[in-house]
C-alpha cells in the first residue's frame, strides 16, 4: 500500500478536490483518512468531518466518518494523545483505512502548520506514517510564488519524503508558467503540476444550499441539483430588478422576502436556479404552484434577507456526493496537468 499525505499551504486550496481527482485518474482502489477534521459536522448525534464523511460516501468505504479522524479540538487531543500515542494511533488508523487498497490517501488540514502542537500537522504525520508528503498551493499568482518560497525556506522536511508541490486555480497557466515557474524551479522544489481554475468549481446546487442552510423546501424539489453561477439579492422593485444585469443571467439565486410576490414571479420568468426566501413568509399558493410547474425549488428560512445573502455570501462551496460533473471535471484536471507517473 503506498500512502500519500496531502497538505495545503493555505485555507480552501482544494485538498479534497484533488484526491478525489487523482483517485479517479489513477483508477486504484484507495483508501482515506483524515487525521485532524477540521470541518466539522453533527449529524444523527455524532460529531464528524464533512470530507470525512463524503470521502465514505463517494467511494464506498466500509469506516464509519467519525473513524477516520482522531480528533476534531486541539484540548481533548492535547491530554488524550502524547506524541508516542499519537503516532501509535495515526498507524493503528492508517492500517485500518488502507487495508487491502492501493493507495491512501491522508489528508492535511487547512494550512501546514495546523494540528502541529498534537503532532498531527500534514509533515508530521508524513514522517509517523512515512508516507510521501504532496503540497497543494493555490491563489493569486504572486501568492503562490510567496508560498512557494515560504515552504522552501520555513518549513522542516528533513526526515519526509516530500515528492513536491501541486500548484493549484491558477487563473492564467500560460503567463504563470513563462512569469512565475522559472524562479520558482530555481528553488529545488518539484513542480507536480499546474491546474487552472475553473469557475465551474465554484459553483454549488440548491440541494447544497438547502442543507448548509437548514431551509424548507417549499417547491420545485426536483430541481435541487440545479447550480448557482450569479447571487441577486431582490430588496429592489422589479422594475430596476429587469433593468439589473445581474438579473437576466443564467443559473442565477434570487434571495428576497416571501412577502414579495412580484419579485418571486419575476425570478420564476427564466434563468432561475432556484429562489430562497426568507423571513419564515410563505409566498401565496399560486406563486407557489408555479414554482414546483418550473421545477424551480423555494427554499424557506427564517432569517431576514440580508442575514441569508451574508450566509450564502461566506459559504465555501464544498464537493459533494451529488456532483458527477465536478468530478469527472477534476478528473480531467489531474489527467491532463499532474505528472501521474510521481504516484
Amino acid at each position: 500500500m503506498k500512502t500519500l499525505v496531502i497538505g495545503s499551504s493555505s485555507k480552501s486550496s482544494g485538498k479534497t478536490g484533488i484526491i478525489v481527482g487523482m483517485a479517479a485518474a489513477l483508477r486504484k482502489t484507495a483508501g482515506y483518512m483524515k487525521p485532524f477534521g477540521d470541518r466539522l459536522i453533527y449529524h444523527k448525534k455524532r460529531l464528524w468531518d464533512y470530507d470525512s464523511a463524503l470521502m465514505t460516501s463517494l467511494w464506498n468505504l466500509q469506516e464509519n466518518p467519525e473513524d477516520i479522524s482522531i480528533g476534531f479540538q486541539h484540548a481533548k487531543l492535547k491530554y488524550k494523545y502524547d506524541e508516542a500515542a499519537t503516532v501509535e494511533k495515526l498507524r493503528e488508523v492508517a492500517s485500518r483505512c488502507g487495508g487491502g487498497k492501493e493507495i491512501l490517501f491522508v489528508e492535511g488540514g487547512p494550512y501546514l502548520d495546523y494540528g502541529l502542537s498534537v503532532h498531527l500537522d500534514a509533515v508530521s504525520v508524513a514522517k509517523a506514517l512515512d508516507g510521501d508528503l504532496v503540497i497543494v498551493v493555490s491563489g493569486s499568482e504572486g501568492i503562490i510564488a510567496d508560498e512557494v518560497m515560504s515552504i522552501k525556506k520555513n518549513t522542516d522536511l528533513k526526515g519526509v519524503r516530500f515528492k513536491g508541490v501541486i500548484i493549484n486555480k491558477v487563473h492564467d497557466p500560460e503567463d504563470f508558467k513563462s512569469t512565475y515557474l522559472p524562479d520558482i524551479a530555481k528553488l529545488g522544489i518539484p513542480i507536480l503540476g499546474t491546474l487552472p481554475h475553473k469557475s465551474e468549481m465554484a459553483h454549488f446546487t440548491m440541494g447544497y444550499l438547502a442543507d448548509l442552510l437548514f431551509s424548507k423546501i417549499i417547491a420545485g424539489e426536483g430541481g435541487l441539483g440545479n447550480e448557482v453561477g450569479h447571487i441577486v439579492i431582490g430588496a429592489m422593485s422589479v422594475g430596476s430588478a429587469l433593468r439589473n444585469t445581474p438579473f437576466n443571467k443564467e443559473k442565477k439565486l434570487v434571495i428576497t422576502s416571501g412577502d414579495r410576490n412580484d419579485m418571486i414571479l419575476a425570478a420564476l420568468e427564466g434563468g432561475t436556479s432556484g429562489i430562497i426566501i426568507t423571513n419564515n413568509i410563505l409566498p401565496t399558493p399560486d406563486v407557489i404552484a408555479r414554482a414546483s410547474q418550473q421545477n424551480i425549488p423555494l427554499l424557506l428560512v427564517s432569517n431576514d434577507t440580508f442575514l441569508t445573502a451574508k450566509q450564502v455570501d461566506e459559504m465555501e462551496p464544498l464537493l459533494t456526493k451529488n456532483d458527477p460533473k465536478k468530478i469527472a471535471l477534476l478528473s480531467t484536471l489531474v489527467k491532463e496537468n499532474i505528472d501521474l507517473s510521481q504516484f
